[in-house]
């Protein structure tokens, strides 16, 4: 990185802290900032493998462009790895800071970790949004923190995930609750438990859940990935893959391309256990009528794999303002608890809710739903985003076909 970007970096850093330490001066610039958002088209780059997802989505451009005159246009793509690539694209080809293709980007862990290394997201923006105030900074460290690389307010924190299994109580009245019991599990009930093929997300999520339970020195996982460290620490966990594949569906040979394969294979019988990030999940299916009432979620009793997804803003978007606008209606009470709804999405509240004034806060309370954890499990954090090509790529060299 040139010294002209370290200096330009600094100074945006200097400026943010002082719009933050002074309430007038933020007053103003967020108005600044809203005056310049309206008409402006704000082009969101966000997975859409969800129904539910997109259709958030639509509600959240509704109120956006009658609230605020901004438009926003959802992208529907496929892996933000791509538009990472996108703009690093953008970047070698010398497009400035306004001649961008995306405005924002549904993001986080090693494509976030990306994005800030090569210098591709925009100054500092997210602790200066007026609703980040109700973000629970210190009872969800990982809104500040992600995949073990500090945020530093390159992007703005939207939804809690973490490991989360399902499982119809009928088929399965004891759920396993680690990795060794999932074992002993899978070797009663051959051919009906399986995970997704890394590199998908929930499939790598469920190789890491394995590494953290099985490496030898669960701190060296938050350092950046070496050879060394990646054959120290993983030899574990291939011993224990080893071990459990052949009694997997198909044997181990071959891996679902998804979450929602495996969540359907689980609905039709196949297998007796799915798996998912957003704990709500299956409430949201059984609410959808997609699953029975009986089917249970759990976590694993000493923890599972958690963290916050996010939104930034690349480097050259041209609706710079319009996407700050974004952003925090995103982390407004209304939309975070919409969000929440099991009949809407179902994906978790990055806000401490009960420092909400009383009527926001109400926005939050509703009855427990089928499906949905019983008892929360404590959150282990992501090993460093280095980890997660290396683990793919062993994981692809040892067991792909």
């Amino acid at each position: 990185m040139s010294p002209s970007i370290l200096l330009t970096r600094r100074h945006a850093m200097g400026l943010f802290a002082a719009v933050l330490a002074d309430p007038v001066l933020a007053n103003t610039a967020w108005a600044d900032t809203l005056n310049a958002a309206r008409g402006q088209t704000v082009y969101f780059n966000a997975w859409a493998g969800s129904e539910r997802i997109n259709a958030y989505v639509q509600w959240a451009a509704a109120e956006l462009q009658r609230n605020f005159g901004v438009k926003l246009q959802h992208v529907k793509i496929s892996d933000a790895a791509d538009v990472v690539k996108r703009v690093r694209a953008e970047k070698q080809a010398g497009r400035k800071d306004t001649e961008g293709t995306v405005d924002l980007i549904w993001v986080n862990g090693e494509n976030f970790a990306a994005m800030k290394r090569d210098g591709l997201l925009s100054a500092p923006f997210a602790q200066a949004l007026p609703n980040f105030q109700w973000v629970d900074t210190v009872g969800k460290p990982t809104t500040l923190v992600d995949f073990s690389v500090p945020t530093d307010g390159l992007e703005s924190p939207w939804g809690m995930a973490q490991l989360t299994f399902f499982a119809d109580a009928q088929r399965l009245p004891k759920p396993p609750q680690n990795m060794a019991e999932l074992l002993a599990l899978a070797r009663t009930q051959p051919g009906r438990i399986t995970y997704p093929r890394p590199p998908n997300f929930h499939g790598t999520t469920f190789v890491k859940q394995a590494l953290i339970e099985h490496a030898p020195d669960v701190k060296a996982l938050a350092q950046p990935v070496t050879p060394e460290a990646l054959a120290s620490q993983a030899a574990p966990l291939w011993r224990f893959l080893d071990a459990l594949h052949p009694h997997l569906w198909r044997g181990g040979k071959q891996f679902p391309q998804n979450s929602a394969a495996v969540r359907q294979m689980m609905a039709d019988g196949e297998l007796v256990m799915a798996l998912t990030f957003n704990p709500n999940e299956a409430a949201n299916e059984i609410a959808a009528k997609r699953l029975p009432a009986t089917v249970q979620s759990w976590q694993f009793a000493k923890g599972t794999i958690g963290n916050t997804h996010f939104v930034a803003i690349p480097y050259n978007a041209p609706s710079k303002a319009g996407a700050q606008v974004v952003a925090n209606f995103l982390l407004s009470p209304a939309a975070q608890a919409r969000k929440a709804d099991i009949d809407v999405w179902g994906d978790p509240t990055v806000l401490d809710v009960a420092r909400l004034p009383a009527a926001e806060r109400a926005r939050f309370q509703s009855a427990s739903r089928p499906g949905q954890v019983a008892v929360t499990a404590p959150v282990l954090p992501e090993p460093h985003a280095s980890w997660v090509d290396a683990l793919e790529k062993e994981w692809t060299r040892r067991y792909g076909v």
